[in-house]
């Protein structure tokens, strides 16, 4: 009886150290993951500018055209101070006038006479025309960030006091504090903004 089970164990030993050995030979050798880009000063505030603009952008969608050129003004609550704010639609247009008045300096792209004077051309009223000039100007934002370089990011653009990286990431500033407005108006009008809205699993 011994022999017959130290025969059956080495049986089940050899067995095993050979299916493992087979597994062993049939698995592919780790291989290492293709090694990230390095990042650039332009790479790093252009994920920046797309991370604000993402969010104005789903922003100023979710607002219906009927309702884009709100402003608290029109709700008429007692003890407010909002005689004269910004719309909604205003807030957009205000964000890419912006965006251009910041971002042309760094490209040397002509900052158009009629965004001057912070609320973009008056002919635009749709909300598709607001909302293509606001991707517009983040599109300037992509080709500003795109000149940075460790040499040049700390020169000053003629006729600016900032340096270029300063005028760069000032326009997500900018733009991130009209943001905030735009997400009061969307809650006024009962509208939760995209950013805040549970994530579907």
């Amino acid at each position: 009886m011994k022999p017959t089970r130290i025969s059956l164990s080495l049986l089940i030993l050899i067995s095993t150290v050979t299916v493992f050995g087979q597994g062993t030979k049939s698995t592919p050798a780790a291989t290492t993951p293709p090694a990230q880009p390095q990042p650039t000063i332009a790479s790093v505030v252009d994920r920046e500018i797309s991370t604000v603009e993402k969010q104005i952008l789903d922003a100023a969608e979710a607002m219906p055209e009927d309702k884009f050129n709100f402003s608290p003004e029109s709700l008429n609550i007692p003890g407010d101070d909002y005689k004269g704010v910004r719309t909604f639609a205003m807030q957009v247009k205000h964000i890419a006038a912006s965006n251009y008045a910041i971002w042309w300096r760094l490209t040397g792209e002509k900052f158009p006479d009629d965004f001057k004077g912070g609320n973009g051309p008056e002919n635009l009223k749709t909300k598709a025309d607001i909302i293509q000039f606001l991707k517009n100007s983040f599109a300037l934002g992509h080709r500003a960030a795109a000149t940075l370089t460790t040499e040049n990011m700390l020169q000053t653009p003629e006729g600016s006091k900032s340096t270029r990286l300063r005028l760069a990431v000032f326009g997500v500033e900018h733009a991130y504090d009209h943001y905030g407005q735009m997400v009061e108006y969307l809650r006024m009008n009962g509208i939760v903004p995209p950013a805040s809205r549970a994530k579907s699993d």
